[in-house]
């Protein structure tokens, strides 16, 4: 036996706008699939067409079975969700967080989409999703139908009525020993563990293999803010792409982009462009100059004069300061 408490009143909706068909596009366009982790429930068989009763938020509160992650175990974004047994409508996804003293954040909420009739139903979402953070589903109507499975050990909560996005509410109440018919895919955030190689010419073009994790789907691979020259995501876990230019020899953050958001900086990605920074040479030995110009990612190039031992550099070409790409060569003029 289980009791509810509710109150009448009539309600408007709200939602961000729908975002769906540029994910299915997105990750289509770049050749590899991303993976995705299933939250909620395990959509059992024998969930039965249940009312409302209210236009609130229904989510599920405890998930028995095995493999069944109540809540999202990763950042990322939802890109698909499911409910089974749904009429009526429209319906809303909704991501709530919660605050660790029982309630819960309205931290998104997906486009209105209608079910087509009872059965299993999918729909295309893109709503950004933290680890720890639940799904429930908003109904429109007091008359709208969801499934609901008797299962031991199951319960779900209410919300009512639906919380604006950003407010922290509490739970209105609960069922025991049923869950909901409500699930969503959800793509993890991108990770970069390691670069080869982790440095290359100021000029650009050099080819760096990328290592991590859910890779796939990428949209954009940046060195420091600038894009790369150009990418191709392999795999889940590779991606390679071609340095771009820099004005300046610096070590930089290579990000990753895919629609569950940016990589994090880590160790494991930093990039070093390097150059030929063109020394002073003016009144040096040979060997000095030589030296000064290993050290600075130079070369020596054209020595004209005399190589006595007391011989120095009285010109150089080009100019001390020049940025050069690494291995740039300078000529010397001996004299003395």
């Amino acid at each position: 036996m289980k009791t509810r408490i509710r109150k009448s009143r009539s309600s408007s909706r709200f939602g961000l706008a729908a975002l769906v068909a540029a994910a299915l596009t997105l990750l289509a366009a770049t050749g590899a699939q991303a993976s995705t982790i299933t939250v909620g429930s395990v959509l059992p068989p024998g969930a039965t067409p249940k009312k409302f009763e209210a236009v609130e938020t229904l989510f599920n509160t405890a998930l028995p079975e095995k493999g069944a992650n109540l809540v999202s175990p990763a950042n990322g974004a939802i890109v698909r969700w499911r409910i089974q047994g749904a009429s009526g409508g429209p319906f809303y996804l909704r991501v709530l967080r919660p605050n660790g003293s029982g309630a819960n954040m309205a931290a998104g909420t997906s486009g209105a989409v209608t079910p087509s009739g009872p059965g299993l139903q999918t729909f295309t979402a893109n709503i950004p999703i933290h680890a720890g953070d639940l799904i429930g589903v908003d109904s429109t109507n007091p008359t709208d139908e969801i499934g609901v499975a008797e299962v031991p050990g199951a319960s779900y909560g209410f919300i009512f009525p639906p919380p604006f996005d950003g407010a922290t509410v509490a739970p209105s109440g609960g069922v025991s020993g049923q869950e909901i018919a409500l699930n969503a895919e959800v793509q993890p955030a991108p990770a970069i563990t390691s670069i080869t190689p982790t440095s290359g010419s100021i000029a650009g073009g050099t080819a760096v293999t990328i290592t991590g994790t859910n890779l796939a789907g990428a949209s954009a691979v940046k060195f420091g803010t600038v894009p790369a020259a150009s990418f191709t995501v392999n795999s889940e876990t590779e991606i390679t792409a071609t340095a771009p230019a820099s004005l300046t020899p610096s070590a930089v953050d290579l990000t990753v982009t895919t629609l569950a958001g940016t990589s994090p900086t880590v160790s494991g990605d930093r990039f070093t462009y390097t150059a030929c920074i063109v020394p002073k040479l003016e009144n040096k030995k040979l060997k000095q100059a030589k030296r000064a110009l290993w050290s600075a990612g130079c070369m020596p190039g054209t020595i004209k004069g005399k190589k006595t031992k007391a011989a120095k550099v009285t010109k150089q070409n080009p100019k001390p300061g020049k940025t050069l790409a690494p291995g740039a060569k300078v000529n010397v003029k001996l004299a003395g």
